[in-house]
């Protein structure tokens, strides 16, 4: 399905810029040789035992210093790509790396594409696919949710499981296909009643697993929250205390806020990116018109919205109604604030706050969690779908089960029923890699950072 590239790999690992060292990553079955071709130490790496560091120096085609170095040694099959690797670490340069990456080029390495050593692991056999997408995801986790999601996806959680149903459907087809050539013979290697059976048990697993996509979208990506209300209700008071700083301007002047501000803040493990709208209501201003569509369309596209009042309006009915054209009911949390001001109030809420002094804001975090989460709770060591890819698998599969089910029902040859089997084994397939095309594969890794 896929060729290995031969080539020799080169590029740096750590992120660029200044700082205390760098890290430059070769991959591939000359990358020793070539190393060798630059570093001066004690003995040649060739010559090195696997997972070994050593000290030299790393010279231009002149013999001239680039850098003293410390170079580790991984041998293949026990690399993270499975090849032979070396890393290079050397003085935080940009310049230093520039001159040995240009150097190792010059000795036969090109350079890498963007996730091309991961990819390499992938294609030998160190990762499956769902592995090689959690690593990306171990990068680019900003909260303790996200990585821990991300790194049970790397330790195989997700991949057992669908490896498990693979299992499962290879060996049903497969008996069916057997019977198909005794045809004649009239033989049955396996009861219809018992594969319906089984295709009920294998959808109530992908059922279980889709479920779980909802929350793992939030674990992995965090949730969208629009802050919304009238003009002077206290939106911005109410982000710049979330945040614990002045970051939107608060004013008593109706309008104040005329684009939407975008600030994220890390509740419980769980990444919020909070949007202050512009106040919504009827103007004349051409501006405050613009920022109040863009409100519109924030809602829209929010998880989440926080619909604030306050005791001096009241609550507005009015502009809840509207909201409701919007985005779901279900969606909307309505707050009282500036309760500091009044805390005997009779207005119809979901949570009372002060964004002033922080009363009620815990309760808020809490509703706001829940109203996001809902009520499913998944353990650590749960599998949990978080990739809209996967999520597409899982419905392609079943729906092939379902064929199959209905092939049964209505007694057709076991072709038909074995085909059906076949095509949701795949889709399963597509999640770790076992049936997936060029493009699928090369979309996935064009967006890993070169390095990795």
């Amino acid at each position: 399905m896929f060729t290995q590239d031969e080539d020799t790999i080169v590029a740096l690992a750590t992120a660029p810029g200044v700082g205390a060292i760098s890290v430059i990553r070769v991959s591939g079955e000359k990358s020793i040789e070539l190393v060798d071709k630059i570093f001066l130490g004690k003995i040649k790496l060739i010559q090195a035992h696997t997972h070994t560091i050593h000290y030299g120096r790393i010279s231009d085609s002149n013999n001239d210093l680039i850098d003293d170095v410390l170079v580790s040694v991984f041998k293949a099959p026990h690399s993270y790509t499975g090849e032979n690797s070396i890393e290079i670490s050397s003085h935080g340069s940009t310049l230093i790396v520039k001159k040995i990456i240009e150097r190792l080029v010059e000795v036969g390495a090109r350079l890498a594409e963007p996730g091309e050593f991961t990819k390499r692991a992938f294609l030998n056999g160190r990762i499956d696919l769902a592995q090689a997408e959690a690593v990306a995801d171990i990068i680019n986790s900003r909260t303790e949710a996200s990585l821990r999601g991300a790194r049970n996806q790397l330790d195989g959680l997700l991949s057992q499981k669908v490896n498990f149903l693979r299992n499962s459907l290879i060996n049903s087809s497969s008996l069916i296909e057997l019977e198909l050539d005794f045809a004649e013979e009239d033989l049955e290697f396996v009861s219809l009643n018992q594969v319906l059976i089984q295709i009920d048990e294998i959808e109530k697993e992908i059922d279980d697993l889709i479920s779980t996509y909802k929350f793992g979208r939030i674990i992995k990506d965090g949730i969208n929250v629009a802050l919304v209300g009238k003009p002077n209700v206290g939106k911005s008071s109410l982000l710049n205390y979330l945040l614990k700083e002045k970051r939107a301007i608060v004013s008593e002047i109706p309008g104040t806020t005329r684009d939407i501000i975008r600030e994220e803040v890390n509740i419980d493990g769980i990444l919020f990116t909070l949007y202050d709208t512009a106040g919504i209501r009827e103007t004349d201003d051409v501006i405050e018109q613009e920022g109040v569509n863009r409100s519109v369309e924030t809602i829209k596209n929010s998880d989440v919205v926080i619909f604030l009042n306050d005791i001096q309006t009241g609550f507005s009915q009015k502009l809840f109604d509207k909201l409701k054209s919007f985005t779901d009911e279900e969606r909307i949390i309505k707050v009282i604030n500036k309760i500091d001001l009044n805390p005997n109030f009779s207005f119809d809420c979901d949570v009372k706050i002060s964004a002033k002094t922080g009363e009620g804001i815990d309760e808020l975090f809490a509703v706001l969690k829940e109203k996001a989460l809902g009520s499913e709770s998944y353990s650590e060591k749960s599998a949990i779908v978080s990739n809209i890819r996967h999520l597409d698998a899982l419905k392609r599969a079943k729906e092939y089960l379902e064929n199959a089910k209905l092939s049964i029902e209505q007694k057709l040859s076991g072709e038909f029923i074995a085909v059906d089997l076949r095509n949701a084994e795949s889709s399963l397939g597509e999640i770790i890699g076992r049936v997936t095309s060029d493009d699928i594969l090369n979309n996935i890794f064009m967006k890993f950072c070169i390095g990795k």
